[in-house]
């Protein structure tokens, strides 16, 4: 067993919660980076995402 098939196994069912995750912590970088890398920030974002299944969250390209 893979070491993301153990993760993905201890986030089943909370994979909101996880989402919430993913999402402040792609914010932080991008305050910490000033934005410098967002593009990346946000392609990782969204695989982490993917990887969950489902839909993401909707972005607020706004706050950024």
């Amino acid at each position: 067993m893979s070491m993301l098939d153990k993760i993905k196994g201890m986030l089943k069912g909370h994979e909101d919660q996880a989402r919430q995750g993913i999402e402040k912590g792609g914010d932080f970088i991008d305050q910490k980076t000033q934005g410098k890398y967002s593009g990346q920030v946000d392609t990782a974002q969204q695989k982490l995402n993917e990887q969950l299944g489902g839909t993401p969250p909707p972005t607020d390209e706004a706050g950024r």
